[in-house]
């Protein structure tokens, strides 16, 4: 066993890795543990190869276990927002976290992250951690504005949420109550199934719930429940609200705010709404809006956009897709979501309802992809892929698929007869109405670097993906440390290269300070340590968000100067019980790095540090400095032997290390950087100084002998050989050798205080005082918008695959980074565009917030299209998925045009407005545009197949074209542009 209890580190390693493995199961509880002391403790223990060097290296001893990382400021139960499995967080077992809180204790003030393991899908089940808990407002029915918000699991029941509400407003055991949902509608259901889970019933994220109790005379306050409208088996859905209402209804939902249900709406009687009866009032079908469950604001936002598709709408309220429900299909989902989907636009286009609430669509998409089960933000482009295959495969008009055998040209001139084979090959596997009207033809040419072959090929796609211009700057906050011990750390703001190093960081930061980037260094600070050094070739990509980059301004050239070495410090106190840390001490205060001479003294070198530590060391006076104090670290083990601390010559030289173990020798050398022991030590002396405080005279060579005792003891970790030899009476002599220490954060010279000295004379407040530069307050300046035809040409645009993903070349029978392009051949009635905004890397997730300017009318395509036998191809837009805010959350919203009056509006979950055309912003997220051939009167497209089999899509011949006859009649100016803010 090692000091402390703590199990041998070979026992920890193994015991944690097999723990690791261990298989989640429904309703176990596993815990979080922050990734950056995780890494710290995987290199004390050695987990890995490359730590092994490292393992039981007290100055890497990870500490107590610290989740602060997790947590938001001043909450210590509530997690920071996207947070990522692995990135920022582990997970443990229940048996490996009490394990690790056996051998390290969780840091004083801290609770435990526990989570509980929940189950989704429904035929295809899985479990998950719930790392994020659901928050559920609760309060009573008779006092709406007293609102208390509480957090349960997805695995908790009604049940148990109802005797949580019951405890919390202390209502009587005895006394009966019904649970109801809020929504903000003012409108309210009953949660009346106490054994459903928060899942099951669908709970969302900020969801109001209202406990009722039963009044003395047996009658309820809000009367009976309230029937339900027809339809409602199927979708929770609301009539439209009186015209006395409607404006303020409107006036709330007709907001600028990222998500209506993170925030609780005043609240108006459940009596004074005017609950009509269905079809009372006739409105314009297709304005219906969708109620947000929870984060689901990104279906809401594809749904709306499907929804007014004309063509696609037209076939499911005209009933088409009755007799070509596929039930058979194994890639399908035996008509369900289709059937659900028809539902759910009936209601929508029914002109009775101002919104529905599609929690039963949601339900049969979670049964199938269990991605989508929870209520989690996701990826609008990524559930109408989901929708558009699943509606394909449940509506698949083939009964049977064949096996067909994907073919190149392979040499063959004629690319219109290989395109008509590869289309034809397509239809024999996949003919449905999702093909009839979204898909087209990409021509994919591929040449190989070592034996020239070319294969090309033509695949079907369902949506074009677009890469936008990328970002070629990002921001980054730093502090600068200067060498001027007076001087606070100053925080800058830089603007550096994208993809660039740590030299381009340095050069924006000496533009900026007057500081030259060769004197510079900078690190990663973190836990009072050195997180990491970096050399300047290294990529900005390893700098997250959250880290602390601090810079240093060094006094010498790394490379050129052989007189000087720059050495890493860390503050360390010790401890009085070494129970509380199993090294005896504790990191403190911001470590800094410092340039010394390579042939010094121990006084100078301790005059040195004290100097650069002069602006949060406080004075020590003589009165001070008294006998008392010098007892007090005789008692801590500090070595006071000779005169000023030090042996006299002639007498052992005492050599402490963690470990006590203790070596004679009148010259001792330190251990080369390969081995892991390290030597401290210690020499006491007073500062004569009048302050107590070394100055630029006495650092230059007369050691400070004032005090009988020095402020901290240091002790030097793998840096290097260096030797401490006697070379007079009373000075001890330190030599670096020839080469520069290795500068990483495993690499440093301690400075150990004692506890009683640290709080009298370090002033912490002092340490970590900062002052802001101007450059904090710098804004990006407004990028100037792209085309949507500059992303097209950049899709367009032959690249080199990427070591990671490389071809299989037929000839060389090898991998190769082969040469590929994209092409246009043929494009389908409906164009969906998705704008690739999104982007991830080991270290970073980004959103391209660039502005693309796209045409509401007139977006002409045939430039891109290869096919000889194209002809004009212009298509009108017809709906829009926005998206504001940030990676992993922010806020979907639609444009849709309606194919009835033609107008445009604005759908913003269950709110529904007219819209404007000449809006500009940077949210359009996925574009719907229709081809003007295919647009009839109000919209509807021709279903009948037998119009089409003349006109292959591999042609790219348009049906029933007019285009001509129309091309001068719908010039439309550049102004037309669709956006939103």
């Amino acid at each position: 066993m090692a000091e402390g209890g703590a199990a041998d580190l070979e026992t920890q390693r193994t015991d944690v890795a097999a723990l690791l493995k261990t298989a989640l199961r429904k309703g176990d509880t596993w815990y979080l543990v922050d990734s950056r002391w995780f890494k710290q403790w995987k290199k004390y223990v050695g987990f890995d190869s490359w730590d092994k060097y490292q393992m039981g290296d007290q100055n890497v001893y990870p500490g107590p276990i610290d989740n602060s990382g997790l947590l938001k400021d001043g909450d210590s139960q509530s997690l920071k927002e996207h947070l990522i499995d692995e990135l920022d967080y582990i997970l443990l077992p229940t048996e490996g976290w009490n394990r690790l809180v056996s051998w390290y204790t969780l840091m004083e003030g801290q609770e435990p992250i526990a989570r509980k393991v929940v189950e989704q899908g429904m035929f295809v089940k899985h479990c998950k951690v719930e790392v994020y808990l659901t928050e559920l407002k609760l309060c009573e029915n008779g006092n709406m504005n007293n609102v208390v918000t509480r957090r349960f699991s997805k695995a908790d029941t009604i049940d148990t949420i109802e005797k949580e509400i019951r405890k919390i407003f202390n209502i009587p055991g005895e006394k009966e109550t019904r649970l109801w949902n809020k929504y903000m509608s003012n409108t309210f259901e009953p949660l009346n199934k106490p054994d459903s889970t928060i899942q099951d019933a669908g709970l969302y994220q900020g969801q109001v719930l209202v406990i009722e109790q039963k009044n003395e005379d047996g009658t309820w306050p809000r009367g009976p429940s309230t029937p339900k409208s027809p339809g409602a088996s199927n979708f929770s859905t609301l009539p439209k609200i009186s015209p006395s209402l409607s404006n303020n209804y409107n006036n709330m939902n007709n907001r600028n705010v990222k998500n209506s249900n993170y925030c609780l709406p005043s609240y108006t009687a459940y009596k004074n709404y005017d609950y009509s009866e269905p079809g009372r009032h006739n409105e314009q079908p297709g304005l219906c809006g969708l109620s947000n469950l929870g984060n689901t604001c990104f279906m809401n936002s594809a749904i709306q956009c499907l929804s007014n598709t004309p063509p696609l709408t037209e076939y499911f309220l005209n009933d088409k897709y009755q007799e070509e429900l596929n039930f058979d299909n194994p890639l399908g989902m035996r008509g369900e979501i289709a059937k659900s989907y028809a539902e759910l636009i009936k209601q929508m286009w029914s002109g009775k309802y101002s919104y529905v609430t599609p929690r039963a669509f949601k339900t049969q998409v979670g049964r199938f992809a269990p991605q989508f089960s929870g209520y989690q933000q996701q990826d609008c482009q990524e559930l109408l892929a989901f929708l558009l295959d699943g509606l394909h495969e449940d509506l698949n008009r083939i009964r049977k698929k064949p096996y067909i055998q994907l073919k190149d040209a392979d040499g063959r001139p004629d690319k219109v007869v290989v395109a008509e084979e590869a289309w034809e090959n397509h239809l024999k596997r996949n003919d449905s109405i999702i093909v009839d009207i979204f898909h087209g033809l990409f021509k994919s040419t591929l040449v190989c670097p070592e034996c020239a072959k070319i294969s090309v090929t033509f695949d079907p796609f369902c949506y074009l993906t677009l890469p936008l211009p990328m970002k070629k700057e990002r921001t980054l906050e730093v502090y600068l440390v200067r060498m001027d011990p007076l001087a606070k750390p100053m925080q800058y703001k830089v603007v550096v290269p994208k993809i660039g190093n740590i030299l381009d960081l340095c050069t924006a930061l000496s533009a900026l300070s007057g500081v030259a980037a060769d004197k510079m260094i900078v690190t990663d600070i973190y836990n009072h340590r050195f997180h990491r050094i970096f050399g300047m070739d290294e990529n900005l990509s390893s700098i997250m968000e959250r880290d602390d980059i601090y810079v240093f301004e060094i006094a010498i050239n790394r490379t050129e100067d052989t007189e000087q070495v720059i050495i890493p410090v860390c503050l360390r106190e010790k401890c009085r019980h070494t129970s509380y840390s199993h090294s005896g001490s504790s990191l403190f205060g911001q470590p800094f790095l410092i340039a010394v001479p390579r042939n010094n003294t121990e006084d100078k070198l301790y005059n040195l540090l004290l100097l650069r530590m002069c602006r949060y060391v406080k004075t020590c006076t003589e009165s001070e400095d008294t006998e008392g104090s010098l007892h007090c670290c005789k008692d801590h083990g500090i070595n006071g032997n000779g005169p000023n601390g030090i042996h006299e010559e002639g007498s052992p030289s005492e050599m402490e290390t963690d470990e006590q173990d203790d070596e004679s020798s009148q010259d001792q050398e330190l251990p080369s950087e390969n081995e892991n022991s390290q030597s401290e030590d210690s020499v006491g002396g007073d500062n004569d100084s009048e302050n107590g405080l070394c100055t630029e005279d006495t650092c230059k060579g007369q050691p400070l002998m004032g005090h009988k005792k020095r402020l901290f003891t240091f002790q030097f970790n793998n840096l290097g050989n260096t030797d401490i030899n006697y070379i007079k009476d009373d000075t001890r002599h330190i030599r670096f050798d020839d080469r520069q220490p290795r500068l990483d954060e495993r690499s440093f010279l301690a400075l150990d205080w004692d506890p009683e000295l640290k709080k009298r004379y370090f002033d912490d407040s002092a340490a970590e005082d900062f002052e802001k530069h101007e450059s904090v307050e710098y804004k990006p300046p407004k990028k100037p918008f792209v085309k949507l035809k500059d992303c097209i040409e950049l899709f367009t645009t032959k690249e080199k695959l990427g070591a990671e993903d490389p071809w299989y070349c037929p000839n060389c029978k090898e991998h190769q980074q082969a040469t590929k392009k994209l092409d246009l051949w043929s494009l389908p009635p409906v164009l969906v565009v998705h704008l690739k905004r999104f982007s991830y890397s080991r270290y970073m997730r980004d959103k391209l917030d660039t502005l693309v300017d796209f045409p509401i009318n007139d977006l002409d395509m045939s430039e891109f299209l290869i096919n000889p036998n194209a002809g004009p191809c212009r298509y009108n837009l017809i709906a829009v998925s926005n998206h504001y805010g940030g990676m992993g959350g922010g806020h979907y919203t639609a444009f849709a045009n309606n194919k009835d009056d033609g107008k445009w509006y604005y759908f913003d979950d269950s709110s529904v407005s007219t819209a404007c055309e000449d809006q500009i912003s940077k949210a359009a997220y996925v574009l719907f545009y229709q081809r003007q051939d295919t647009i009839s009167g109000t919209g509807f497209f021709p279903l009948d197949r037998e119009t089409k089999q003349g006109a292959s899509a591999a042609t790219g011949i348009p049906l029933e074209s007019d285009e001509d006859s129309n091309e001068n009649d719908n010039d439309i100016e550049n102004e037309n542009c669709m956006h939103t803010n």
